[in-house]
């Protein structure tokens, strides 16, 4: 047997260095290089030299033909629908990412119990979480008499085998992606090698048995999901969970949906019975708007497929500084001093010696 080669990986973006080095020089971060075996077996690993030979052939269709659309399991949550194109497709793999306590394990609780409302067969397993902590959300939230399926557990060896003892699940929930483990690495949980392998298993159990699973990711301090940008590839679709934790409006984002349109948003607001929908975000956003106040104007945009409304909020004042103040919120400031500049140029303007603040609200 070959003797497991040791590699450098960086648990960060998932480079891999031919030494140790202080700083990854694919992603820029300080520290996060760490040695780990490769051994060219288990899951996720490249081909084994016992496994090279003559594959089997497989079948090739031609593209003028016809086949049904898949069918949708729609969870009674017309935001988490309208993000997802129409609700969950069986055999899919999607991936949630969000800051914590933004209301990520909150948001597939309450759309597991739905889906269990409807009749189908839902699992939610916790690896953050121990069942009676699950239950004692679930209370809270008016959710313990759903038929939800709980489980605790980490070993994916484990979670797969009980999964494929019966008949498999409609939808299945793994909360969190980081916290599981195969016992085909020797790697910890968490890094770089065990994300990579637990997500792959877990995706080839999505496609094999037809069971809509979703994976929820923890996020890096620049926001993106944490681990190798290979798990993004993937799964099927990919959504953040964006807003703000001192405040109650949250934003379902679909950076990437293979059954459905990009950039969709659903809004909810989270209160003390969890997260309820905000069917028209530009009515709440501008609900208490004085169409008569001064440096403030409606704006339409759009998100996805859904119009918004947002109010951009302006001020000019004299400075008293050398160098006068640009304070930006919710927009570009580089457009703003592009703006500024044709301003002064083609309208006459002279904002040189005067602060600007530009708010964008909603």
């Amino acid at each position: 047997m070959a003797r497991p080669q040791r590699i450098f990986v960086c648990q960060s973006c998932g480079a891999v260095a031919a030494r140790w080095q202080g700083r990854c020089e694919a992603c820029g971060e300080w520290n996060t290089i760490v040695e780990e075996t490769s051994d060219n077996t288990g899951i996720g690993s490249g081909p084994q030299k016992a496994a090279r030979g003559k594959g089997r052939q497989i079948e090739l269709v031609a593209m003028s033909g016809e086949s049904a659309d898949p069918p949708r399991l729609e969870s009674a949550i017309a935001e988490l629908d309208r993000v997802l194109g129409g609700g969950l497709v069986p055999g899919s793999a999607l991936l949630v990412g969000g800051d914590p306590g933004i209301g990520k394990s909150t948001l597939l609780l309450q759309a597991m119990s739905a889906l269990s409302n409807r009749g189908h067969d839902v699992v939610y397993i916790s690896g953050e979480e121990a069942i009676a902590q699950v239950r004692m959300r679930a209370r809270r939230l008016g959710l313990a008499e759903t038929d939800v399926q709980l489980g605790a557990e980490t070993n994916l060896r484990d979670i797969i085998s009980t999964l494929e003892s019966g008949r498999p699940p409609d939808a299945v929930v793994i909360d969190s992606i980081q916290t599981m483990w195969t016992d085909a690495l020797d790697s910890a949980p968490g890094t770089v090698a065990q994300v990579r392998a637990s997500a792959q298993e877990l995706v080839r159990f999505a496609k094999k048995n037809g069971t809509a699973v979703i994976l929820v990711g923890h996020v890096t301090k620049e926001g993106q999901i944490a681990g190798p940008r290979v798990v993004e590839h993937m799964v099927d679709a990919v959504l953040y969970f964006e807003g703000e934790r001192g405040h109650q409006f949250r934003i379902l984002r679909a950076v990437k949906n293979r059954f459905g349109p990009a950039n969709e948003i659903g809004v909810f607001e989270m209160g003390a019975l969890g997260l309820t929908e905000v069917p028209n975000p530009s009515a709440l956003f501008l609900g208490e708007r004085d169409g008569g106040t001064s440096g403030s104007a409606v704006f339409a945009g759009i998100e996805g497929t859904r119009p918004v409304l947002v109010e951009i909020q302006a001020l000019v004042a004299q400075s008293a500084l050398g160098t006068p103040r640009r304070a930006v919120v919710g927009w570009d400031s580089g457009r703003l001093s592009m703006v500024l500049a044709v301003l002064e140029a083609r309208c006459g303007l002279s904002l040189a010696g005067q602060d600007v603040y530009l708010n964008v609200a909603g």
